[in-house]
């Protein structure tokens, strides 16, 4: 959900993804097979920036949304509603968001290898589901406002990143390439000083063997 979601209550929420992911589930019956491996499997969802925080779990082969569980989590998910929205709308991949830190995970390692491989087969798409299930405005506003947080990012860390190559230019500091070939450099001087001091430690090894007191 990628309108204000403060304005949204966490209940209004699940329903929504309880109702996509229900139809969905239940009309891809290829998926029944995937479904059945997360049965008695929870998630716990939190959205760091808006502190929401969701629980996705799945019985009898079938998905449940709810705002509350009171039992054991297998998974815990944590990202904001940018990275939500990177993984759902732009449909990149969860390993590259993990490998970020862009979305964290813990928990049991089986259960999100199997939820990874759902992800996978589901192919899930969030724009035409939601239309679907709510109506064309409702789907395109989410899915707008989705797509507009990914570009702010992407806005924001292509300034990031001009603002970082222009400072070091005022510093007169390597920057981009220059710096990655000033790296290089520094770490083959460090293996030679590494390799140096090997030798120097064998030479006065065998001085010492050497030495009769």
């Amino acid at each position: 959900m990628f309108l204000p979601l403060r304005l949204i209550p966490v209940p209004v929420q699940c329903v929504v993804l309880s109702t996509v992911l229900g139809l969905f589930f239940a009309r891809d019956k290829s998926l029944a097979p995937a479904l059945d491996g997360l049965n008695g499997r929870v998630f716990r969802i939190h959205v760091r920036d808006t502190n929401a925080v969701i629980f996705l779990g799945f019985r009898q082969g079938r998905p449940w949304v709810h705002p509350n569980h009171q039992g054991d989590v297998d998974v815990r998910l944590d990202a904001t509603t940018t990275a939500f929205a990177r993984l759902c709308f732009a449909h990149e991949d969860p390993d590259e968001l993990v490998f970020e830190q862009v979305l964290k995970l813990s928990g049991d390692s089986e259960a999100m290898l199997r939820f990874k491989k759902l992800l996978a087969a589901a192919d899930l798409d969030w724009e035409r589901e939601l239309r679907s299930a709510f109506g064309d405005f409702f789907g395109q506003r989410v899915a707008s406002a989705a797509h507009a947080l990914v570009e702010a990012e992407k806005k924001v860390a292509a300034g990031a990143q001009q603002l970082l190559e222009d400072r070091l230019k005022s510093m007169e500091m390597p920057g981009g390439e220059r710096t990655q070939t000033w790296q290089a450099g520094v770490e083959d001087l460090h293996r030679r000083i590494s390799r140096l001091k090997g030798r120097v430690t064998r030479v006065e090894h065998r001085t010492g063997e050497r030495d009769p007191s």
